[in-house]
């Protein structure tokens, strides 16, 4: 059997949960979620109280995860989290979906979901300067699909995706600049505070 491991990935507050779940039932797909992942195998080794967020062990996460995808017999495998990327090596990897969203409304949505002070900005300035994509592109060269979420619903997304992996429409990365868009409407130091 040929097994398709997606990988969804992006900054915080990209929609990846969402999408991602929606993405497994349309697939009927077995679904890993790094988070829930770490916690129930026991692979969180400290905390980040300054960013408020959970260490993990990433080269047990890896070797687990490799066991973990190997022993589904599901064709469709989808991994969710912002880091999918240095976890799943790429030997397994068939697609990678980076979601993007526009600073200005990816503020409005990290504000939302209680991020502020240095944890809001640090993120915000990950996703004007491409960390997830570069990361992604990194590691798993020739399989990153970069989509721009801004002002979808989850349900685009997902048939954007589909589309790519259903369908065989080619997909791209390296398109979106938040950067350049922020550099010509003059709020760079309005977004760019880390």
């Amino acid at each position: 059997m040929n097994k398709r491991v997606i990988l969804i990935t992006g900054t915080p507050c990209t929609g990846k949960t969402t999408t991602a779940k929606q993405l497994t039932a349309q697939l009927h797909a077995a679904y890993i979620n790094l988070t829930e992942y770490a916690q129930t195998h026991g692979l969180i080794v400290g905390e980040d109280k300054e960013r408020k967020t959970t260490i993990i062990d990433e080269e047990k996460m890896k070797n687990k995860l490799s066991e973990a995808i190997s022993q589904i017999d599901s064709p469709n495998v989808i991994v969710d989290g912002h880091y999918a990327t240095a976890v799943v090596p790429p030997t397994l990897a068939t697609h990678v979906f980076v979601l993007r969203r526009n600073p200005k409304e990816l503020k409005q949505f990290m504000q939302k979901c209680g991020f502020e002070g240095a944890k809001l900005w640090e993120n915000l300035s990950a996703e004007i300067l491409d960390i997830c994509l570069s990361e992604a592109i990194s590691v798993h060269s020739g399989r990153v699909c970069e989509l721009d979420v801004t002002g979808k619903k989850v349900e685009e997304v997902v048939n954007e995706i589909l589309d790519v992996l259903e369908r065989g429409k080619k997909c791209y990365a390296g398109y979106v600049d938040w950067l350049g868009m922020l550099e010509r409407e003059g709020l760079t130091d309005q977004y760019l505070k880390a």
